[in-house]
């Protein structure tokens, strides 16, 4: 069965960089220097690219949750605080207030995005938009 590769444009450039190098068409110190990292990165990629093509040079994260997102809980948390006593607030604001009167400290960026999920802030370009 054939399976579908989803490949970003910098894993396809170092593909095609890596395959210059296997030709030896392109130095290992070339290709660290093309791809912006250490000649011994270059041969790890090489032994990857080797070992499982393509396949290999893709990022092992991809589709992973991150390691630093917050727990459900902490989140839950604060949109039930925002909801309760700042949602009048922006983001900025109600983030220093979580901080200031709750000991809940969470970027205002992060609370931004919580506070769109929950339907208490709108974009300013939705703002914009005529109903």
């Amino acid at each position: 069965m054939m399976t579908v590769l989803s490949i970003s444009h910098n894993e396809l450039s170092r593909f095609d960089t890596l395959q210059r190098v296997e030709q030896r068409e392109l130095s290992a110190e070339d290709a660290a220097v093309l791809l912006g990292v250490s000649r011994r990165q270059v041969f790890r990629m090489l032994a990857a690219m080797r070992e499982r093509g393509a396949e290999g040079l893709v990022s092992s994260k991809r589709g992973r949750p991150s390691n630093r997102r917050l727990s459900p809980a902490r989140t839950d948390t604060a949109i039930a605080l925002v909801r309760e006593h700042y949602h009048d607030f922006g983001p900025t604001f109600a983030a220093e207030k979580l901080e200031e009167q709750h000991g809940i400290r969470i970027s205002h960026d992060t609370l931004r995005k919580l506070m769109i999920e929950a339907g208490l802030w709108t974009t300013r370009q939705a703002q914009r938009l005529p109903l």
